[in-house]
């Protein structure tokens, strides 16, 4: 971010304090930057804002492709903003390994909720992370909580087993379906079925109900073979139509169930705790691997290893070993 762009402390932790939109879409810039002067200053930030989250149930939705994602988002986010909820919707886009850009487009296909005064959607690119979310999605999440909004949804990229990195930030994971898709239990890793909170069979409209009631059941028996869930919660299955705005209440009060609670035998909090240790301990992870590679004795031994490494003339494993002696200087 440019200097002339960089707002104070001061002014950034009062407006996203006050809800204050513009302020805060500013101050996830700040904080997604990799500029160090930008990061000094976002670290500032959040840690000012930190004493004012927590208090938003945050949920995560996934789902195999085609399933209408963000179709269930508009119709579901409509839902709570029209029961007066303050809403938040983080949406990430896969980037080009190519040429790291995203198109970003989760706007222009959530039109009725983008224009919703009480809905703030801001997408973001996952670029290089893993886990179908952005590398500063949980800080995003945190920004959102600090001014003001009351549910987080965190749309991720797609269905995979590397995107369960989700599930390690959010209170409730959704898991979106389709039936009349070939054998129900198909193109589904067995790890994102263990985790969910919840599976809703979406499109269950029209030709599609009949089947999607059915794969409610094969969906509901699945789920029971399944290690019972550490917060004593027991996974549902849910139909909808998200087209149709039908079935989208009770999926809220699902939620608002779960949400009841583990908040009342004490999993919400207990949870949040391991979640941020884990936090921690990845941006441990990150940081040591931005050092490192920033260091000026490593950049010059890095290109003569490579090229060691390419002409077999060394092990790559003890070209690694070497390039971390240098790293610490041992």
């Amino acid at each position: 971010m440019k200097r002339k762009n960089r707002l104070s402390k001061v002014a950034y932790v009062e407006g996203i304090l006050a809800g204050d939109r513009l302020v805060l879409s500013r101050a996830i810039t700040l904080v997604e930057s990799t500029n160090q002067a930008d990061l000094a200053l976002a670290d500032e930030v959040l840690s000012d804002v930190l004493p004012h989250t927590g208090k938003a149930m945050r949920v995560g939705i996934t789902g195999v492709p085609g399933v209408g994602k963000s179709t269930f988002i508009e119709a579901f986010g409509s839902h709570l903003t029209s029961n007066g909820q303050q809403l938040a919707v983080l949406t990430i886009d896969p980037s080009s390994q190519k040429t790291k850009g995203s198109i970003l487009g989760d706007k222009t296909r959530m039109e009725e909720l983008a224009r919703d005064p009480n809905a703030f959607i801001r997408p973001s690119a996952s670029g290089s992370t893993l886990g179908g979310v952005s590398n500063k999605t949980r800080e995003v999440m945190l920004l959102c909580e600090a001014a003001g909004f009351d549910v987080i949804l965190i749309e991720t990229v797609g269905v995979g087993q590397s995107e369960t990195l989700v599930h390690g930030m959010v209170d409730f994971f959704l898991l979106l379906m389709l039936a009349g898709a070939g054998d129900e239990l198909q193109g589904i890793k067995k790890g994102i079925m263990e985790m969910a909170h919840a599976v809703v069979i979406n499109k269950a409209d029209g030709d599609n109900l009949k089947p999607a009631k059915r794969a409610k059941v094969e969906y509901q028996n699945a789920l029971h073979l399944f290690p019972a869930d550490p917060s004593g919660w027991v996974p549902q299955v849910k139909i909808c139509s998200a087209r149709d705005k039908t079935g989208i209440a009770e999926v809220w009060e699902m939620m608002q169930k779960h949400s009841e609670q583990i908040t009342t035998n004490g999993f919400l909090q207990s949870n949040r705790q391991a979640q941020q240790l884990s936090w921690f301990k990845e941006n441990v992870q990150e940081l040591l691997g931005s050092k490192f590679y920033r260091s000026e004795q490593v950049k010059a031994e890095l290109e003569i290893l490579t090229q060691k490494v390419k002409a077999g003339e060394i092990p790559a494993l003890k070209a690694a070993h070497q390039l971390v002696d240098v790293f610490f200087g041992d």
